[in-house]
């Protein structure tokens, strides 16, 4: 989910147009992207019980207004672990994103994680909305749950505040910052704080990242297994 086209000055509009033809974008795009990732560690706890996930979506940009609307789906192993069902993450997402000021972005919208046939009671569905600010290689987001929390009793309007640095290191690798903290409302025994140190290497025909990754809780398990604990991520991804 994670461009916003800038307009000539109309005195410089043919000028421009010759000079940028090959870094113009269209009005709307539709892209694609496939993954592979040894653990799917969202917010620095294990989905896919410290095993390796399999994800894919589709995004779509109307790049004049910054609309965008998406759709991205994973394997899990979590919502039976908790006693439920289900061994599928889809997520919805729609939004619209640009610029406040030059170098500064905004990114805001609504994002539904969906779980078939979770069973879960309370249901495993969280619906959040977001808004995140960046500047350069550095990016603050917030997110508020307008429903219960993926399946917390009483836990609507948890929040999760998320401070990353994507930092070009050098040709086609960056260096990815990350620290967030998950607050879960009225169940302070699951709130924690997680972070990754990672990198991310353009390979030419798809792109592998190396990441260490952890939280400081241990009230997430899962099969006897601490969900939380620190590990190593490796993946390997391709957008088309």
């Amino acid at each position: 989910m994670k461009r916003l086209i800038l307009a000539c000055a109309v005195a410089a509009a043919f000028v421009g147009t010759l000079a940028h033809a090959e870094d113009a974008k269209p009005d709307n795009e539709l892209s694609f992207n496939a993954a592979l990732s040894s653990d799917y560690r969202f917010r620095g706890i294990s989905q896919s019980r410290k095993m390796p996930a399999l994800s894919g979506g589709a995004d779509y940009v109307n790049n004049p207004t910054g609309l965008y609307v998406g759709t991205w789906l994973s394997t899990i192993k979590w919502t039976k672990d908790a006693g439920g069902g289900g061994d599928v993450e889809v997520d919805i997402y729609a939004g619209k994103r640009g610029e406040i000021v030059p170098d500064v972005s905004y990114d805001f919208g609504i994002l539904t994680y969906q779980y078939p046939s979770n069973d879960l009671h309370p249901r495993a569905e969280t619906t959040e909305l977001y808004v995140q600010v960046g500047t350069g290689p550095m990016y603050a987001k917030y997110s508020q749950s307008v429903t219960n929390l993926f399946g917390f009793v009483d836990s609507k309007n948890s929040s999760y505040l998320d401070l990353g640095a994507n930092i070009d290191i050098a040709e086609g690798t960056q260096l990815n910052l990350h620290v967030g903290h998950q607050k879960v409302a009225h169940n302070t025994d699951f709130s924690y704080t997680d972070w990754k140190i990672g990198a991310t290497k353009d390979l030419g025909f798809a792109s592998g990242s190396i990441a260490a990754i952890g939280t400081n809780s241990d009230a997430y398990v899962g099969k006897g297994k601490n969900l939380g604990k620190a590990t190593l991520v490796v993946s390997i991804s391709k957008t088309f």
